[in-house]
């Protein structure tokens, strides 16, 4: 049961103040109020109440009419024209009882009226009323205070969307995912933030929510990852979950998870998996896989296809005379003259294992594929690596070998690696530091 003046949500005790110019007034409602254990102010004039109105927070003014100098009625005009006491509710306390006299108190904003001589268990009524809707509104104060806190402290964009797709309001989170000022979200559709396909998707899932008219026989749509539109143009990364809310009107709520962090460690970790971690090229994991990509697209637009194959020349000899740490250098130097010459975005460079690295170069025909061969070959020769276990070269120098072939679905991407393969042996054989192609003759550039 509810006490006079009490607050169980809020536990803290109520502050009240009697204004009235009879100090005999002032006891009685002192007397009546003083069991349940409230703050009492009192005051003896208008000017009085105004002073301690003030300085302290009150919940709730018991004030006379009939005061000299400044009235009941202007006193609360006064109160009602401070923001800081407009709310705090005020009992009016008096014996003119004219219907004008009250129609006047309430036009003023007073919330009740008692009337003299006080009845008491009237006038504790009326008071309990007051204090009860008083503590009511705080604590749905301090509850929306909270949740406002909560909402503009959250790590994760909030959105309160319209039916017709309008942002109605957005916390600071979403604010500065989409790169806005406060409130400049207001008004824009989610629509034209989205990437077009997720634009959409949520489009139709509006327009059926909208349908529905209630919502209920519509799922709520799941977190899926999506590309927002920042203000500054880009396109950013993040896990949208949107849900429909019915008040008096069809709202959705929009949650944001910016995933940008995710994305770029998702990135790192495909890179890293693809990526051969001493020379900073392509794997052959990720070459193996390539390559059959890229034969099948050879294979659809009908283009040549063709395959450096390269291995450093002597190179066993070359670690156990200067060490593994060499060795590792002259990798490192052989994929830097590599990623210098074969440029071209799509063609594919890759150590495939050891001291051998490959060349992929789509819609490349075979005198083509030669020419950039020998600009490796005589480059890697030009970089004058001492190699003083060679018996072909005084500097470090690789032999290569190339095929090119149009590929269609009767032969396999095999058929391209051996070939390269039986070319690199050729030149191998005819005495290292040279390019053979396919089926021809050795050369050595000079």
């Amino acid at each position: 049961m509810f006490r006079l003046g009490s607050n169980p949500a809020r536990n803290r005790e109520m502050a009240l103040l009697i204004v009235d110019d009879m100090p005999d007034n002032i006891g009685v409602l002192r007397g009546m109020l003083l069991p349940y254990g409230h703050q009492l102010f009192v005051a003896t004039s208008g000017q009085g109440a105004l002073n301690i109105a003030a300085q302290v927070p009150l919940d709730l003014i018991l004030l006379d009419v009939m005061m000299p100098g400044m009235d009941g009625f202007e006193t609360c005009r006064m109160l009602k024209a401070n923001p800081q006491t407009r709310e705090t509710p005020i009992i009016f306390i008096t014996a003119k009882t004219d219907t004008q006299d009250i129609v006047e108190g309430f036009n003023l904003g007073a919330a009740d009226y008692i009337n003299k001589p006080v009845r008491m268990e009237e006038a504790q009524a009326r008071i309990q009323t007051q204090l009860q809707i008083r503590s009511y509104i705080l604590e749905q104060r301090e509850q929306a205070e909270r949740m406002r806190a909560i909402v503009n402290n959250m790590a994760e964009g909030l959105l309160i969307i319209e039916a017709d797709g309008r942002i109605q309001s957005s916390n600071p989170a979403a604010d500065y995912l989409f790169g806005y000022a406060p409130d400049q979200l207001q008004g824009h559709s989610i629509f034209d933030l989205l990437d077009t396909a997720a634009s959409q998707e949520y489009h139709h899932y509006f327009s059926r929510i909208a349908s529905d008219g209630s919502g209920m026989q519509i799922p709520q749509h799941g977190s899926r990852e999506v590309q927002i539109k920042h203000h500054s143009g880009a396109m950013l990364n993040v896990d949208l979950s949107i849900m429909p809310m019915f008040v008096r009107q069809p709202l959705f709520v929009g949650l944001l998870h910016d995933i940008t962090r995710h994305k770029l460690s998702e990135h790192a970790l495909r890179r890293e998996a693809s990526m051969d971690a001493l020379t900073n090229v392509a794997n052959r994991r990720h070459f193996d896989a390539s390559l059959e990509n890229i034969w099948q697209y050879a294979v659809e637009n009908e283009q040549e296809l063709s395959l450096i194959l390269l291995d450093v020349d002597h190179f066993k000899h070359y670690n156990d005379t200067l060490g593994h740490q060499a060795g590792d250098r002259c990798l490192q130097q052989v994929a830097q003259v590599l990623r210098t010459i074969a440029s071209p975005p799509a063609t594919l460079i890759a150590r495939y294992g050891g001291e051998e690295f490959v060349i992929l170069l789509p819609n490349t025909g075979q005198q083509d594929a030669h020419d950039l061969a020998c600009q490796v070959q005589s480059a890697m020769e030009a970089r004058q690596l001492a190699h003083p276990a060679s018996t072909c070269s005084a500097w470090v120098t690789v032999s290569i070998g190339v095929c090119s072939l149009r590929p269609n679905a009767a032969i396999s991407s095999e058929l391209l690696f051996l070939n390269a393969d039986q070319a690199m042996y050729q030149a191998k054989e005819s005495g290292r530091n040279r390019v053979c192609t396919e089926f021809g003759q050795a050369e050595k550039s000079v």
